[in-house]
């Protein structure tokens, strides 16, 4: 019933643009490391109000059959700020359309009356003991992009069986049923109910369990400057450095609002790093403050920059912040735990892509460090998992800037760790020091983790699938290869098959995902490597680490080793040249 879309399919139609009618009809989303993601737009696989509702209509069915209770607990519907006026399609649209389907079955709905963080959904999921939610969010995606994230009664993204079913349950009800178009029902229905206020007022209360050294706060003269990259941010972020006793934030006028066009950024994506945090760190020189803190579009990751004694930025990498968050959230630990507390019981994770500094730190220190696949979906699971067994959890993160500081939230939040990193380096400047200067500390007693993360683009899915099958079949038919250019490699474990050499029966201990590509190297010489597709994004991701003892403290050496082994990788396994891969725009 969506006439711009209607329009688009018969536009295509009328001008015989049969191969694109085909891309957009015969197949249909699946979910990704972060729910359905997509294009706005006409067709089965994009994000519209058609596939909104089918996929609603699909989660009632599969929730109907799992919950007895599923008409008393209810459903809750978060949304953030994303629209596209040629598909007449936002994110508000989509969640109102969500909620009809519901309602009309005489489901309860938490229906949000604004947009708030992604954060926000799953907490409220808990809060209220409903069955499940949804978040129409794409995050940090490009501006055309939409999605729609489901969580679980525990409060984290779905994961498998569940994600499955639900895409079963979908296609055996595609024909909308009546009461699903009926975008009104979230202002007549007496079962609509908004929750923002109570989880709110909640979540900032629940803010301050990670809330140490408030005197030091109230009394800082530090400044800080946080953009919200003309998502959700902005209110968020404000209330959260209020309940920790800070004065606000200075906002970066140009990015608090919300824009659908995120109009100043070349692309809405923190990680990109100091070419799209241009008018942060400019407002930051004006208003002398030390530290920017940057939410993505939905707030759900942080990126942090800090001045130099020469002016110049640094802008921290997702492994970085995590070095620093884990030495912080354990040391908070340390210093307010009871006497009886046992070390063993304490908990922190990482997915397997990301650094492994939190497990140097916990080899020292007595804690428990624990990998999962890559997508905050599998921390969020596990940490329930060891939280029902009586374990305490600190922190979790993964490298792409996603941080869960404590365990209020199971998904990774942006705005409480903005105000976390606020509150750390107000207690280091106590210390006259800064975060980078505690960063070489941190990596000076567990061991140098010098990281780098990149992309190449590739729109082409057969090549994708034809480098990693290369690297399966390499000299001979199914066996890996023994070297990348000089680099020996001792260990190869691929996630999409299950094989793990290091192994004794060489299968992984992490489960096996045949939906996805992922590889994984360990070489001789101490680095990590692994390829993997994207699972929101047309991306080839590589991630390389050298894990250096404590003893090898010669950091340059440690980074142009790391250099050219990505360089050996890129050249011998992707070859990006022969396989038209983009190379990411520096």
């Amino acid at each position: 019933q969506n006439q711009k879309t209607k329009e688009q399919i018969e536009s295509l139609l009328q001008n015989g643009k049969h191969k694109e009618l085909r891309d957009r009809l015969c197949c249909r989303l699946t979910f990704g490391t972060a729910g359905l993601r997509s294009a706005m737009g006409a067709g089965f696989c994009y994000i519209n109000d058609l596939t909104v509702i089918q996929s609603t209509q699909g989660i009632y069915k599969y929730l109907e059959r799992c919950f007895s209770d599923f008409k008393q607990r209810g459903f809750v519907v978060g949304y953030d700020t994303r629209g596209q006026v040629t598909s007449n399609c936002s994110s508000k649209k989509l969640a109102k359309l969500t909620a009809a389907v519901l309602l009309a079955k005489d489901v309860p709905v938490y229906f949000f009356s604004t947009y708030v963080p992604t954060p926000f959904v799953p907490y409220a999921v808990q809060q209220l003991k409903a069955v499940a939610g949804v978040m129409i969010t794409a995050s940090h995606n490009r501006k055309e992009d939409n999605g729609y994230k489901v969580y679980w009664e525990n409060g984290a993204q779905i994961t498998s069986p569940h994600d499955k079913e639900i895409i079963k349950c979908i296609e055996e009800c595609v024909e909308p049923w009546n009461g699903s178009w009926n975008e009104n029902l979230v202002d007549t229905s007496p079962l609509r109910q908004d929750p923002l206020k109570k989880i709110c007022d909640c979540y900032m209360e629940d803010l301050k369990k990670i809330c140490y050294h408030r005197e030091l706060n109230i009394q800082t003269n530090l400044k800080f400057v946080h953009t919200s990259f003309h998502g959700v941010g902005h209110d968020y972020v404000q209330l959260a450095f209020k309940a920790f006793g800070f004065q606000p934030p200075i906002p970066v006028p140009e990015q608090k609002d919300p824009d659908p066009d995120f109009s100043t950024v070349k692309c809405p994506n923190p990680e990109e790093g100091e070419s799209v945090l241009e008018l942060s760190l400019r407002l930051a020189e004006k208003e002398n403050a030390k530290v920017v803190v940057a939410t993505d579009p939905d707030a759900d990751r942080l990126a942090v920059a800090e001045q130099k004694e020469n002016g110049c930025w640094k802008v921290f990498t997702g492994n970085e912040l995590a070095a620093l968050f884990g030495w912080w959230m354990f040391s908070c630990w340390k210093e307010n735990c009871s006497e009886d507390a046992d070390v063993k019981n304490v908990y922190m994770l990482a997915t397997t892509v990301s650094s492994k500094i939190l497990r140097a730190i916990a080899l020292k220190e007595g804690f428990h460090f624990e990998e999962t696949l890559p997508g905050f979906k599998w921390i969020g699971s596990r940490v329930k998992d060891l939280l029902d067994n009586g374990k305490e959890v600190l922190f979790a993160f993964e490298e792409s800037i996603g941080f869960m500081c404590g365990t209020s939230v199971l998904d990774k939040d942006g705005v409480s760790a903005a105000v976390v990193i606020a509150e750390m380096a107000t207690y280091l400047e106590g210390k006259n020091l800064t975060l980078a200067q505690k960063l070489i500390e941190i990596y000076e007693t567990y061991g140098y983790h010098i990281s780098k993360t990149s992309y190449f683009l590739c729109y082409d899915p057969p090549t994708i699938k034809r480098i990693f099958e290369k690297l399966r079949n390499f000299n001979a038919p199914q066996t890996y290869p023994k070297f990348c250019g000089i680099y020996n490699i001792l260990h190869v474990r691929d996630i999409t098959t299950g094989y793990d050499s290091s192994q004794p029966h060489k299968k992984s201990v992490l489960p096996v995902s045949k939906s996805s590509q992922m590889i994984t190297f360990t070489f001789q010489n101490g680095c990590v490597a692994t390829l993997r597709t994207s699972g929101t994004e047309p991306k080839i991701k590589y991630y390389a680490e050298m894990c250096a003892l404590p003893e090898q403290s010669d950091r340059t050496e440690l980074e142009e080793e790391l250099q050219k082994l990505i360089e050996a990788l890129i050249e011998n396994f992707l070859e990006p040249d022969k396989n038209g891969l983009i190379w990411r725009s520096a």
